[in-house]
């Protein structure tokens, strides 16, 4: 597919998430270590760290070794990293762009670059959708990103020293976190809040963990994905840890003090969260063209590529119809992962001058964790149907999720060092990070 055979197909994968890791990873393994193709990951952070487990980074209760550096493993992976966000595209000349990457003090530390590319994939995941409504994006707090995550951690712990340290325990008033949207999002986060709250108070910082904790959700049922048997069962465990739950409620404006609905309700709160909806980064509206939707996402075919042959998408950024269901494929890592192993197959099949891999996603249910509290969801398979599972055994099948994540850019060997490792640096460290 290259116009000079004497090159090396040149495949740029814009986005280091679940997918584009994963996918730059098995290319690296397949065509960089040959020498069939330069392989490289644009990213603006350092580090990945799996989406799903980012509200334990806002927690502060991830273990730091879980962070994969780009550098290192695009090194022992065969392909190369480059830090830097994407922001425009030449179709044409087949360019992507690449903003300068700036210092916290904002001196430039690596200027302005222009990549080529002969298949350029697209997995840079999605943002939360505001939709609009007044006062979230400048007082609420966002779990897009790591970045963003560990913001919010650096806030709780800031705000429960401001709230109690020095204060008569008689009088205090409680510190009040409230969360919007009860996704699978929203309600591990406030499962994690609980815990590490009464960690803190246990730690010595409180005599009493006095954290307020609620969620806000306009639908009248928790996590819409899940049955509502489990959904139910969700629910009632919230409510018995002492989570205020507020359902059918809409956020109409959020301020400095809390967060207003539509009934004319007004809940104080110190520390607005914001898990209610995804959508596209705002600057793929303009992408030379490639067609979106009305949620910046990138419209693809069943073989995951846009209007553009030389241009893919995947994972959150990208709306693939789902076959045989009304809508499209959802926005979850166990899709992701699907995609990037078909995608893997067709860029080696589009090199070779052999057709794509048609995508065909599979849905093996919905799990939630509620952390040592509990774990609940449904399995599906065609042999057992539809199957509701809980506790222990939930547990492991969502743990199971993380693992073949990690299985697929580390291989097995280092998947299990690191998750023996792991249960050894647990029973030393401490349970949540305070910094």
């Amino acid at each position: 597919m290259t116009n000079d055979n004497n090159k090396k197909h040149k495949i740029v994968i814009v986005g280091g998430g679940a997918a584009g890791l994963e996918l730059a990873t098995s290319l690296g393994c397949k065509l960089g270590k040959k020498g069939l193709a330069d392989i490289t990951l644009i990213d603006a952070a350092s580090t990945h760290i799996w989406k799903p487990l980012l509200h334990e980074v806002a927690a502060g209760t991830l273990d730091e070794s879980e962070q994969v550096e780009y550098l290192p493993q695009g090194h022992r992976n065969h392909f190369s990293f480059r830090l830097g966000r994407m922001e425009g595209l030449d179709r044409k000349k087949k360019e992507i762009y690449v903003s300068p990457t700036l210092s916290d003090s904002g001196e430039e530390l690596i200027p302005s670059r222009v990549f080529s590319y002969d298949t350029l994939v697209m997995s840079v995941g999605s943002v939360s959708n505001t939709f609009n409504i007044k006062g979230v994006a400048e007082q609420c707090l966002f779990l897009d990103t790591t970045v963003q995550a560990f913001k919010f951690q650096k806030q709780l712990f800031e705000s429960y020293l401001k709230s109690y340290i020095g204060k008569n325990s008689a009088t205090v008033k409680p510190l009040s976190i409230v969360i919007i949207g009860a996704g699978a999002t929203g309600v591990e986060l406030a499962a994690q809040l609980y815990e590490v709250t009464n960690v803190l108070a246990i730690y010595g910082l409180n005599e009493k963990s006095t954290v307020k904790l609620t969620i806000i959700e306009a639908a009248t049922q928790l996590l819409p994905a899940l049955p509502l048997k489990l959904a139910t069962a969700t629910q009632q465990q919230l409510v018995s840890l002492g989570v205020d739950l507020r359902m059918g409620r809409r956020v109409t404006e959020v301020t400095k003090e809390g967060v207003k609905t539509h009934d004319g309700e007004f809940i104080e709160a110190g520390l607005k969260v914001w898990a209610a909806g995804i959508k596209g980064p705002d600057w793929m509206k303009d992408m030379d063209g490639l067609e979106i939707n009305h949620i910046n996402q990138l419209i693809v075919d069943s073989y995951l590529k846009t209007n553009d042959d030389a241009v893919f998408a995947m994972g959150d950024c990208a709306a693939c119809i789902w076959e045989g269901h009304n809508g499209n494929v959802p926005p979850r890592a166990q899709a992701a992962h699907q995609q990037a192993s078909v995608l893997a197959k067709s860029i080696i099949n589009r090199i070779n001058g052999r057709g794509l891999e048609k995508f065909v996603y599979y849905d093996y249910g919905s799990l939630v964790s509620l952390g040592k509290y509990t774990t609940v969801g449904n399995l599906m398979g065609n042999l057992m149907g539809t199957v509701s599972i809980g506790g222990f055994i939930a547990k492991v099948v969502y743990l199971s999720l993380y693992k073949m994540h990690q299985v697929a850019i580390h291989g097995y060997f280092r998947t299990a060092m690191l998750t023996l490792s792991n249960a050894f640096r647990r029973s030393v460290y401490n349970k949540i990070k305070m910094h």
